[in-house]
């Protein structure tokens, strides 16, 4: 169930648009502020309160990679897997996170500390390989580079 201060939060934004459905994202950020990830029983909250279908909901968390369908840690790292990255060496940084953190693509560490994931790009070709920590953008990454970087999140 929607809390009070998320119901609130939703009918503010709905106001900005011609239907409450347009509010979707808006709507699924919201939530995901408060809980970290996006649950089922979230999705189906979320439809009632705009008028939409739990499928239609769970179509828009679904495509949008930084809405998360499943528990994360508290800190999520999006490693740049694009083209770019991948030629600049994004690989290597990659395996040193997984190694360092052991975990892979898709799993949190055991002390929920962080979960690693892909994302496809992050815009910051001339400056590649780049990752981002929640909103934090890092790029020109080296691997002696890296540990400094993993301290900042607790």
């Amino acid at each position: 169930m929607l809390s009070h201060k998320e119901k609130e939060e939703i009918q503010e934004e709905t106001r900005l648009y011609p239907y409450p459905g347009a509010a979707c994202i808006d709507a699924l950020k919201i939530v995901q502020h408060q809980r970290g990830w996006i649950s089922d029983e979230a999705i189906a909250d979320i439809a009632a309160e705009l008028n939409l279908s739990a499928e239609e909901v769970d179509s828009v968390a679904t495509f949008y990679t930084r809405i998360y369908r499943s528990p994360v840690g508290r800190n999520v790292i999006l490693v740049c897997d694009s083209a770019t990255c991948m030629i600049m060496g994004y690989e290597s940084v990659y395996q040193y996170i997984s190694d360092k953190l052991s975990i892979r693509f898709g799993e949190t560490s055991s002390d929920d500390r962080f979960t690693l994931l892909p994302i496809t790009c992050l815009g910051d070709c001339d400056h590649a390989p780049a990752l981002m920590i929640n909103d934090d953008h890092h790029n020109n990454l080296t691997i002696s580079g890296i540990d400094e970087i993993l301290e900042k999140y607790k």
